[in-house]
């Protein structure tokens, strides 16, 4: 029978127990409050970012009836190349829309109504006759880009309720886009040109092409420096290097390299590189150089980490047949902690790739309309293109950055998801 002295110890240890019990149901329910707000704030920022640039993948279109006048288009009359390429393509544009639009007969009227389009439509014109000229002296049906403020409209991101003085249309191209909505000749496509052109500062006109190149360049040259460099470097240090302070004092530094602010990355790259070894500024070349000193501490911290977690027995079976030290590093331990390096690659690729800070610090920030043909030709990035477009004050620039920031975002995720399923692939457990 228990005593006295007993049934105390016992109460003081169940109550002991049920306050480690509620300690810790405490700490999971913190923890799955913590999980929760998380999601939360990854739901808004997801749906915030889907909400306002889905639009930017569909572009309004106008179909209008176009005489092509060979007074117009053809001034020397002989159909070659080079007087059509000389013709006025965007008068026959404007007479369309007036002959259209009957009611517009002062000049500000003959504004608005051309500002109707995009101002791209006439290029657009001139690519078509050029192609085939029989279409001089034709009426064809011309399907045009909408300019952004229509577009804007159509997309319901322009209330019609407002006062004239507040919309960005007027009543009288609000009655004009009734009109041709009216009489069919309004319609949504896909935006090609979101993914066709480069930057613009018309709206309707500006694409990611550019940027996507740039960083189709810059991310070539990262790889290219940062894999080979930071393996050799993982390499030395884990299997050759000798253990003594100079080695301790190198790791150290490497580990924070790898924690450096990006901005004193491109404070180098513009001391270094630009004004030292005058390389062209807003290049590939050079952003590619920065990231790449920037992805390199990352790569040789996992190259370290894949090639320790190899078991000892590897290395000691493969010295134990006769191999050489640098048999068995390249020829037993390097394959199987390859999928260890390769994982940490790609994710110190895809934070270069969304870097932006130490591409604005080397130029890249500039505004650059053509598509780079190479690494040395200026560019800019896709993150510098968000930051770029961000800062516009039109309306259509909004959806044009989200829809950007989703492209971008698809990117880093399929570079994670390559990084994950690399690992499944060739990752061996012991």
């Amino acid at each position: 029978m228990a005593t006295e002295q007993q049934i105390a110890v016992r109460n003081r240890v169940d109550a002991g127990l049920a306050k480690r019990y509620a300690s810790e149901r405490r700490f999971r329910a913190f923890g799955l409050l913590a999980v929760l707000v998380g999601l939360i704030f990854l739901v808004l920022f997801f749906s915030t970012i889907v909400s306002n640039g889905v639009s930017a993948f569909r572009q309004t279109m106008v179909v209008l009836p176009v005489m092509i006048d060979e007074a117009d288009v053809d001034p020397v009359g002989d159909r070659s190349r080079a007087s059509l390429s000389d013709g006025d393509y965007d008068r026959v544009i404007r007479n369309a829309l007036l002959e259209y639009f009957p009611d517009a007969s002062g000049r500000r009227d003959r504004r608005a109504v051309v500002a109707l389009v995009s101002i791209e439509s006439g290029y657009l014109l001139r690519d078509m006759v050029l192609a085939d000229p029989s279409l001089v002296g034709q009426r064809i049906e011309l399907t045009m880009p909408a300019s952004s403020n229509v577009d804007m409209l159509m997309k319901g991101n322009v209330d019609r309720a407002l006062p004239q003085e507040q919309r960005v249309v007027s009543d009288q191209q609000v009655a004009w886009v009734d009109k041709l909505i009216a009489d069919d000749r309004v319609a949504k496509s896909f935006n090609k040109a979101l993914f066709t052109n480069g930057d613009s500062r018309d709206p309707e006109l500006a694409g990611i092409r550019g940027a996507f190149v740039g960083s189709f360049y810059m991310l070539l040259v990262t790889l290219s420096i940062a894999f080979p460099l930071g393996v050799a470097a993982a390499i030395y240090l884990e299997e050759f290097a000798p253990r003594n302070r100079w080695t301790d004092l190198i790791e150290v530094n490497i580990n924070n390299l790898a924690a450096v602010p990006s901005i004193v990355y491109g404070l180098l790259g513009l001391a270094v590189f630009i004004n030292w070894l005058a390389l062209p500024r807003s290049a590939p070349l050079v952003g590619g150089l920065v990231l790449a000193l920037l992805t390199l501490p990352v790569v040789i911290i996992a190259g370290r980490a894949a090639i320790k977690a190899v078991p000892p027995s590897i290395r000691e079976a493969a010295l134990g047949v006769g191999a050489s030290k640098v048999q068995m590093v390249f020829q037993h331990v390097l394959p199987l902690a390859l999928p260890g390096i390769l994982t940490g690659t790609i994710i110190g690729m895809a934070r270069a790739l969304g870097e932006t800070a130490p591409l604005l610090m080397i130029g890249m920030v500039a505004f650059i309309v053509d598509v780079p043909g190479g690494p040395l030709e200026p560019s800019t990035a896709l993150p510098v293109q968000v930051y770029l477009w961000a800062d516009s004050p039109e309306r259509a620039f909004v959806e044009r950055t989200s829809a950007a920031i989703i492209v971008l975002l698809g990117f880093l995720l399929l570079m994670n998801l390559a990084a994950v399923l690399l690992r499944r692939k060739f990752e061996r457990t012991w």
